[in-house]
């Protein structure tokens, strides 16, 4: 087997891994500094724990996005309707 393929594999992995870091780490989830701080501690509690599975739910499906393509299917239609409005300008 060629040994460039090894190194093409290994950076796309790097690629979606880096893609999927980025997707999971900006939520859509208000800061935790917006909860009342008369809250009590068991729902501030249910609150980080909804967090990390919410964190966990989009983690999933963006690695489910990433193996199909539909992630890097959307990013370049995207880019081109983005580079289309810029050429129509």
């Amino acid at each position: 087997m060629c040994p460039l393929r090894f190194i093409l594999v290994f950076f796309s992995a790097v690629l979606a891994g880096y893609f999927a870091w980025k997707t999971v780490s900006s939520s859509d989830e208000p800061p935790q500094a917006s909860i009342q701080q008369n809250t009590s501690a068991t729902a501030t509690e249910k609150q980080e724990q909804f967090h990390f599975l919410k964190t966990i739910q989009n983690g999933f499906w963006v690695f489910i996005d990433m193996a199909s393509g539909r992630y890097l299917w959307r990013n370049i239609k995207q880019l081109n309707s983005s580079h289309e409005d810029a050429k129509a300008t």
